[in-house]
């Protein structure tokens, strides 16, 4: 009985330092990657300078081009995320803050993700490699109900998000196998016109006050950052496009711009616009806050 409890207690001990030598590979790999998202560019890369930064969703990685500002003289970068909620914008911000990042101006997207205060698991599971280097990230992850798990057990973090950190993407990210996410200073462009376009219902959305809102603000203010925040296009078919006037009742500082581009040739689908649309939409905005350097 004795060597039986032995034998256990060696299979035991060599799956948990198995665990932790795979903890530290996939965490090594992730640190020394630039290529594949754009937390890890954030995350990997400090002291930088930008004109203009825009964050939200994908009604800004699908919307906003910075190529329209660096020809007028900004620098810029479009760090939107595809799926994210503003938890995670608040999150990219206190990154850049961490990292010591320079911005003069943010151009942050509010309105489809201000009706939740939930966050996107999609996305969350990409700031995990970094959860042990970076306090902003375990300060912000602090109080949600897995944090123990994450942080102290072992690659615990990687077996739970394996579908997106796993270990097909750790070993895309060791061989450097880049992806188009930093393409373009990080804009997507839609290429594709879904036809007939089926209308967007907002009939069940509810803008609310913002956690994650309310963190920018707060982040902006404290850091001189000048907060732009506004709303994007989205088809006229739209049904409930009342939604973007309650929007302003609870925060009447977030610009209109919902109906800043309208006719149905600009839009991939009814809630995202086509890369003619995300042209014309970022010229509008330009022209609305900035002039060009001379």
């Amino acid at each position: 009985m004795k060597k039986f409890i032995q034998f256990i207690g060696k299979i035991l001990v060599l799956f948990i330092l198995t665990l932790v030598l795979l903890d530290a590979l996939y965490t090594l790999v992730y640190k020394q990657s630039s290529e594949r998202t754009k937390i890890d560019y954030l995350y990997n890369s400090k002291d930088q300078n930008y004109d203009v930064v825009f964050l939200g969703s994908s009604r800004v990685n699908n919307h906003f081009v910075p190529q329209i500002f660096k020809d007028n003289g900004y620098k810029t970068f479009n760090f939107g995320l595809t799926r994210s909620r503003l938890e995670e914008s608040a999150l990219m911000l206190k990154l850049m803050v961490e990292r010591n990042y320079k911005i003069k101006n943010l151009i942050l997207q509010v309105d489809l993700n201000i009706n939740t205060n939930d966050h996107s698991e999609a996305i969350r599971s990409l700031f995990m490699p970094y959860i042990h280097q970076s306090e902003t990230i375990r300060n912000h992850y602090k109080n949600i109900d897995e944090y123990n798990e994450l942080l102290y057990i072992p690659f615990y973090r990687y077996m739970n998000y394996d579908a997106r950190i796993g270990f097909r993407e750790m070993y895309q990210t060791a061989i450097h196998k880049k992806t188009n996410a930093l393409d373009n200073d990080g804009f997507y462009p839609l290429m594709t016109d879904e036809r007939p376009m089926v209308a967007a219902d907002l009939s069940k959305y509810y803008p609310k006050r913002n956690k994650g809102y309310e963190e920018i603000k707060a982040i902006c203010k404290k850091n001189h950052i000048n907060l732009i925040a506004l709303t994007t296009p989205i088809c006229m078919e739209t049904i409930n496009r009342e939604y973007f006037d309650k929007i302003k009742l609870i925060y009447p500082e977030i610009r209109s711009f919902e109906n800043a581009v309208t006719d149905d040739k600009y839009f991939s689908t009814c809630g995202h616009m086509n890369k003619d649309g995300a042209i014309e939409f970022t010229k509008i905005v330009f022209k609305a806050y900035f002039k060009p350097k001379s």
